[in-house]
């Protein structure tokens, strides 16, 4: 049998020490399955799958790893890593009905699986909206609607009233950029529109809707901690050119400051509107103070580094990729240096509540070999990013923790079940876990960590 790569932290860096949280994430709809089961609703994703063409293989998450009915024996694996706290997300439809009243059988099963985890000594990181909008709210427009901003934060009161003193930490929404421009701009991922003008729109409405759930969160469970989830990425020129740089630059501002600035400045980047002229989008008076509530935590999400040209017409387009780079199953260039980039950037633009890393990792055509997965790139991977966490960390960044997405293989949005993030591989026919090379890698680094004496 192939030995098991181990990471390599210095016993001395800031991630290697106790204080500094480790641990995994997943999402409702890419894991859970039961779609149609104790009056879970329709969802927008559930809408997408059935129309032929979106979804790779034309896969859903109909059933995806199974976890709603294997999720004693899935909290049985978090904790078997030796993992500090797990990130989960909460189904939208499958805790209310479509009059905003409760369901009882969806509730009852995020109390046991946050009990269980709670029993295990796992801090629990809830995530209120991770894309599955329920399809009765995007019948009436979705998040290009103002009115869902206000449905959501009567979700996140209803939830937040239920599930208090069970969790260690709230975030509102996952991504509100994918949200909004795969969305409603490139029709990527569900609901499949393609309006710039509706995306800058739902973006704002999503955003609003954070602002409103944070003070309900605030009044239901305030021992919690409360914030948001973004996505982040780099891009670069392809060449040194005027044009190419300022491509790069209106690329970083549309991934980036397009989100970050609103909820930590009150404002939007003019450049936004620059790069999508006429697409300002309407807000009333006194969103920009709710949407810029103070959190206590900023999560961010980090995978890749892009290379950029000019589209010729002030605008950016993707260069072509470079063979010379290294890549994942995804077709994304491993760019560890750009995650200590973001953080120290951020870190002067902005006055950044503590950081956690909410996902990062990676996907790679995995396969059980002898009762093994050998998936040595995702072990370099990790070790190479948490490196770069340390290094934004001595730079004077707040980073207080590290999940590793994914907990398990799962359902990968548009790409279906084909792109396996996951430390632990899923068999999908027969839903049996196998942990990976770099699930055993973690799992003797966090060892490790929990026996090295105190200084």
């Amino acid at each position: 049998m192939q030995a098991v790569p181990a990471l390599n932290i210095p016993a001395n860096s800031a991630i290697a020490q106790p204080e500094f949280l480790m641990g995994v994430a997943t999402a409702s709809y890419q894991i859970e399955g039961a779609a149609d089961e104790d009056g879970r609703l329709q969802s927008i994703w559930d809408t997408y799958c059935d129309e032929p063409g979106r979804v790779l293989h034309g896969d859903t998450g109909d059933v995806a790893c199974d976890h709603y009915h294997r999720w004693e024996a899935d909290v049985d694996l978090i904790a078997g890593l030796g993992v500090d706290a797990y990130r989960l997300s909460i189904a939208w439809p499958r805790v209310m009905d479509e009059k905003g009243q409760p369901n009882p059988k969806g509730l009852t099963f995020y109390k046991n699986l946050l009990n269980r985890l709670n029993a295990k000594g796992i801090q629990t990181y809830v995530t209120l909206y991770h894309w599955d909008l329920p399809q009765h709210l995007q019948d009436k427009g979705g998040w290009a609607n103002r009115e869902t901003a206000y449905a959501f934060a009567e979700y996140a009161d209803l939830v937040s009233r239920e599930l208090a003193g069970k969790v260690t930490a709230w975030a509102t929404l996952n991504e509100p950029w994918c949200s909004a421009y795969l969305g409603y701009a490139e029709g990527r991922h569900a609901p499949g529109i393609t309006d710039l003008r509706q995306a800058t729109q739902a973006l704002h409405h999503l955003l609003l809707g954070h602002g409103l759930a944070l003070a309900k969160l605030k009044a239901n469970d305030p021992g919690a901690k409360r914030g948001i989830v973004c996505n982040t990425g780099t891009f670069k020129p392809l060449t040194d050119s005027a044009a190419d740089q300022d491509a790069a630059h209106l690329a970083y501002v549309q991934q980036n400051y397009w989100v970050f600035d609103p909820l930590l400045l009150g404002n939007y980047p003019k450049d936004i509107f620059r790069l999508w002229p006429g697409t300002e989008p309407l807000v009333l008076a006194g969103d920009m103070e709710i949407i810029s509530t103070p959190m206590d935590f900023f999560g961010i999400n980090y995978y890749f580094n892009s290379v950029v040209e000019s589209n010729g017409a002030g605008g950016y387009k993707e260069a072509p990729h470079s063979d010379k780079v290294e890549r994942t199953q995804m077709g994304w260039e491993v760019y560890p240096q750009g995650l200590t980039e973001i953080l120290v950037d951020f870190h002067q633009r902005y006055r950044m509540p503590p950081i956690y890393i909410t996902e990062n990792g990676m996907a790679s055509d995995d396969s059980v070999v002898n009762g093994g997965v050998a998936d040595a790139q995702r072990v370099r991977f990790l070790e190479n990013h948490l490196m770069a966490v340390d290094t934004a960390i001595k730079a004077g960044v707040d980073v207080r923790g590290y999940f590793i997405w994914s907990l398990m293989d799962n359902f990968e949005w548009a790409y279906g079940y084909e792109r396996r993030f996951g430390i632990t591989h899923v068999d999908y026919a027969t839903q049996v876990r196998t942990p990976k090379h770099s699930s055993l890698a973690v799992q003797a680094f966090l060892q490790q960590r929990k026996q090295r004496p105190a200084d």
